[in-house]
């Protein structure tokens, strides 16, 4: 693994083991971090890929407001940069890299994404419904658990690097 990668790595390993009571960091804007990040660890089936930008699109319920557009803007995964799109319905969602699907429609949501070659990302605190990678705060921390036969059922490719900081891994 090259110097930045092991960096990287480091750095989302020390985010997922922050506490989220820290006063400076709520676990939104944990979890607004994780998202771009994701995207470094995830390989997409050749018909998924563009030249474009890497969009992340907030379907549903939006709890994050600006922080994930801040975060995002000083990210780029393979020289494309980040656009976040906000949608509240499946409708237009073919372009998404990745999709944060909440709210009280999570489950119908997910089920209007179908197989498309989509991460998506769902919240514990809100929604029992699970994404590939679905956020919940253990022991007063943002951790996630990872849905790798969902994935690879989506044609994603989930780096062992990442379902290594998993807390739990269905389909390894």
């Amino acid at each position: 693994m090259h110097q930045g990668g092991r960096i990287l790595l480091w750095i989302l390993a020390a985010a997922l083991v922050a506490p989220a009571a820290r006063a400076d960091i709520s676990d939104v804007a944990v979890k607004a971090a994780f998202l771009p990040r994701f995207a470094r660890y995830v390989t997409w089936p050749p018909s998924a890929r563009t030249n474009g930008p890497m969009v992340i699109c907030i379907i549903g319920d939006d709890p994050f407001g600006d922080l994930l557009r801040q975060e995002a803007a000083s990210q780029e995964v393979d020289g494309r940069p980040f656009v976040i799109r906000r949608l509240s319905s499946t409708s237009g969602a073919s372009d998404c890299a990745i999709a944060f699907v909440d709210g009280s429609r999570t489950g119908e949501l997910l089920d209007g994404l179908g197989r498309q070659p989509i991460l998506t990302v769902t919240d514990a605190r809100s929604n029992p419904h699970r994404g590939i990678i679905h956020f919940a705060i253990v022991d007063g921390r943002v951790r996630f658990f990872i849905d790798n036969a969902q994935a690879q059922a989506r044609g994603l490719t989930i780096s062992s690097r990442l379902l290594a900081l998993a807390i739990g891994v269905n389909g390894k």
